[in-house]
């Protein structure tokens, strides 16, 4: 208990150093949101010194047999390992914030796993398995672990994401808890996952997904989630055309109704509400165990507001999380204004991917 006190101390301490301020106009959490999803798509590379990783592409053997399309990086004299994905929708040739990680953590000298979850890009061309926001993934990010450990990626290894993705590195490392349970068989220990980092995960649909359908400007954004998730659908019903209720694909108009008509009968539950309680985050905080960063913006303009506090109490009283919540940020955002990187010596913008590694960097020491 003494060594659980002393981490939660020095974490404190170190989370104290590290405030975070946004740059003007960017200090409205969806004129971040926005200027994130609409601009810095654009130049992003021109914000990094450090170059792409030299990718080798891996498919992966996840939960039940589903293959999983990643991509992997060793750099020489390896100091751990980072398994990583992303969030709602997109794919690992867009989802450039991905990549800012990649090239991040491979220069501080990590192993780098990223993937396309269940239903994204080439996963999908190899997989009609639709999404499960954990239930499956969790046990996903822990076989990735184990096969990228037998290609040479070393522990200890970490598990990072954001957004929706968020959640499943949560679910991922609440699955390595009970390893010696169901996968003794698969070279990997307890001890081989540190642990997890995650950048705005998403905590609570339920509340979250009702807030966003009637903010103003909140309608919007889940507006353009679905049509994205429409277009995933169209996609898995090319690569496979007999996988699939074309009437139930026609039905779905939010994310609600993709969840309702697509996902909920093919886990077998009662209704999107079970669904979105059984994977809840929220409620999956006070079961983790190993080393856990949460990163997370008061003013996250996808996220129910009132979740605040209650995450605030949920990692107050788990000694393993380490909760960094800003007044600003926005969802998956970050940017840090020039005043901020020049207080905490950062070489660029990207704070939040700045935070991840520097406390990845202090918990394998």
């Amino acid at each position: 208990m003494t060594g659980k006190i002393n981490r939660k101390f020095k974490a404190y301490a170190w989370m104290k150093s590290v405030s975070y301020r946004a740059p003007w106009p960017l200090t409205n959490g969806l004129m971040m949101t926005l200027y994130v999803g609409l601009q810095a798509s654009k130049n992003w590379q021109d914000t990094l010194s450090e170059p792409e990783p030299v990718f080798v592409e891996k498919t992966f053997i996840g939960a039940n047999g589903v293959p999983i399309f990643g991509l992997v990086a060793i750099p020489l004299n390896p100091v751990g390992t980072i398994v990583g994905t992303y969030g709602i929708t997109g794919d690992l040739d867009n989802q450039w914030f991905l990549r800012i990680m990649a090239r991040k953590a491979y220069a501080r000298g990590y192993a780098v796993v990223i993937f396309d979850w269940r239903a994204h890009g080439k996963t999908a061309q190899l997989s009609p398995t639709l999404t499960s926001d954990g239930l499956y993934e969790g046990e996903d990010f822990v076989r990735i672990a184990a096969a990228a450990k037998r290609m040479g990626c070393p522990s200890p290894i970490w598990f990072t994401a954001y957004s929706l993705g968020g959640l499943l590195a949560l679910w991922g490392v609440k699955a390595a808890q009970t390893l010696d349970q169901w996968g003794s068989s698969l070279g990997l220990t307890v001890d081989d996952v540190g642990g997890c980092a995650v950048i705005c995960p998403a905590l609570e649909s339920l509340r979250s997904l009702k807030y966003l359908t009637c903010a103003p400007l909140g309608k919007y954004l889940e507006k353009a989630i679905a049509r994205k998730l429409k277009e995933l659908l169209h996609q898995l019903q090319q690569d496979h055309p007999s996988a699939f209720d074309t009437a139930a694909m026609s039905r779905v108009h939010s994310i609600w109704s993709f969840d309702h008509e697509m996902v909920v009968p093919r886990l077998g539950l009662k209704s999107v509400e079970e669904y979105y309680t059984l994977t809840s985050g929220l409620y999956l905080l006070p079961a983790l165990k190993k080393p856990t960063l949460v990163i997370y913006a008061a003013d996250d303009p996808l996220f129910d507001p009132t979740l605040v506090e209650d995450v605030k109490t949920a990692c107050a009283a788990n000694p393993a999380i380490d909760l960094l919540m800003t007044a600003q940020g926005g969802h998956v955002g970050y940017i840090s204004s020039p005043a901020c990187q020049r207080q905490i010596k950062d070489r660029d913008r990207w704070w939040a991917w700045n935070r991840v590694l520097d406390w990845c960097d202090k918990n394998r020491s």
